[in-house]
Order: structure tokens, then C-alpha cells, then sequence
């Protein structure tokens, strides 16, 4: 396979995590199991990013609320394998779990006073050194006076302050592809964590997005030493509880697969 000079939020985070996790991820494309909170994460998402379709006076909780069922139903009609994550006579409880989190938005947010410039707005740009940098922003506002500001939305509840930096990771670097791409820095980057409804807001300086770009190419200059050196080592942590590969790990008596034949593009 052909690696390609690209990298995201996600896979960054994955070869910081683990380069062998990236490695199963991103070379050997393994697939992993869906968790009923990740797809829950995805529906709120789909929810969020519709709600704003409708006219102003229609954004109100209850039709947010409604809107989750049949977001599910049509969720599966696109991806059927989804419905293996919900257990038989967890749907009715799994989807007001789902309507709670909307409610919550609804206590940080009035969607009525916002119309947003773009969601789950793909962007991009690449950097001298021939890097493409890209993701999907959640939700991109714009003021009339020009200032742009990067809203994430997340379902899970907020990490403690020590542990925030990988989602502040996440945002800064879709700051930078703005910035690079636009010239402009963003003025605010919003997370908004539904779980328990706290709100982290960054207002990132020119020296803050340098920086994240340097450590972008210094990653990527380690997968690129991964890839010709063929060596992609486990990083025991605790998040290894969570990981679907374990069995795959030398880290847990496992073995990985033969590496493909990959080439740097």
C-alpha cells in the first residue's frame, strides 16, 4: 500500500496513543467493533448538524428530542451493522440516554440566536513540506465582523484539566489548517462536553498554533521512520483496557499480523 502524506486529528492522536495502534489503524486497516457510546456520539452528531437545517423558530429542545429516533432509524438504513451495538431491550433506554445529551446541549447553547458558517465542514491544507493536514470541524461560526470560531461538540463527559490536552490538540489543529489555509487565526475554540455540561473554550495565539505545527511534522517524521524502518512499537497504558486490538499486542502475549508493503508516497 501507499502511504499518504496526510494526517488528521484522529490519527495523530492514535500514533501519540500507540504507534502500533496507528500502524493496525491506518496500514493494515483492521476494522474495530463499534461501542454503543461511540455510536450514540455519532447520532447526537448527525442530530446537532441537521437541528441547524431548520428555521430558527423550529431549533427548540422538543424537536431536537424528536428528531433522535428517526436519525436512528436512518442511521441503520445506511450503516445496518450498527445495530448490533444496542442489545435487545436497550433501544427505548439507549435513545433517551441520547436525548438527555441533547437536552444538555440545550442548556449550554441557544441554537436560536446561532447560524453557522459550516458543520461537519471538511477542510484542509497542505504545508510546505508537502503534509496535508485535515479533519472535520463540527461547527465553524462566523461573527459579522469576521471572527471565526471552531465548536466541537463532545458526548462523553469533561477529562480532568490534566488530562485535556489531546482535545485541546484536536482543536488547535484544526486552527492551524485555517490559518495556513486562510490566513486568518481563529478567535475562539469551543468544546462543549454534554456528559456533565461543561464548556472549555481556547483562544489560540500565533506562537500556540507554531508550536502544534511543529509537533504535527515532528509525528509525521516519526511514522515516516516507522514506515522505513518497519517498526511500529506498542505503548503500554491504561487506555489499553479499551483497545480491540489486545489480542493483536505483544504487549498482552499477542502477535500483529506481517507488516504490508508500504511505501511512502
Amino acid at each position: 500500500m501507499i502511504l499518504e502524506a496526510k494526517l488528521s486529528p484522529s490519527r495523530a492522536a492514535d500514533f501519540q496513543r500507540c504507534p502500533l495502534l496507528f500502524r493496525l489503524r491506518v496500514i493494515d486497516q483492521l476494522p474495530t467493533a463499534p461501542s454503543a457510546a461511540a455510536v450514540r456520539g455519532t447520532l447526537v452528531h448527525s442530530v446537532l448538524e441537521h437541528l441547524y437545517d431548520l428555521p430558527i423558530h423550529e431549533r427548540t429542545e422538543v424537536t431536537a428530542r424528536d428528531m433522535v429516533e428517526p436519525a436512528w432509524d436512518l442511521h441503520l438504513q445506511r450503516q445496518p451493522g450498527d445495530a448490533v451495538v444496542v442489545a435487545d431491550g436497550e433501544r427505548e433506554q439507549w435513545i433517551a440516554n441520547a436525548q438527555n445529551l441533547i437536552g444538555t446541549y440545550f442548556q449550554m447553547e441557544d441554537p436560536q440566536r446561532l447560524q453557522p458558517a459550516g458543520r461537519e465542514q471538511f477542510v484542509q491544507h497542505t504545508l510546505p513540506t508537502g503534509l496535508s493536514i485535515r479533519g472535520f470541524i463540527d461547527r465553524l461560526d462566523v461573527s459579522p465582523e469576521g471572527l471565526v470560531r471552531i465548536v466541537d461538540y463532545k458526548t462523553g463527559k469533561s477529562p480532568n484539566p490534566r488530562f485535556e490536552n489531546s482535545n485541546l490538540f484536536q482543536m488547535r489543529f484544526y486552527a492551524l489548517v485555517l490559518w495556513r489555509r486562510d490566513g486568518t487565526i481563529p478567535k475562539q475554540l469551543k468544546l462543549l462536553y454534554l456528559g456533565d455540561g461543561r464548556s472549555v473554550i481556547d483562544e489560540p495565539t500565533s506562537a500556540d498554533l507554531e508550536a502544534v505545527e511543529g509537533r504535527i511534522l515532528n509525528l509525521w517524521d516519526q511514522i515516516t521512520e516507522a514506515v522505513r524502518s518497519q517498526t511500529f512499537e506498542p505503548a503500554p497504558s491504561r487506555l489499553c483496557d479499551w483497545c480491540d486490538f489486545q489480542p493483536l499486542c505483544p504487549a498482552f502475549g499477542g502477535e500483529p499480523p506481517a507488516l504490508p508493503m508500504v511505501q511512502l508516497a
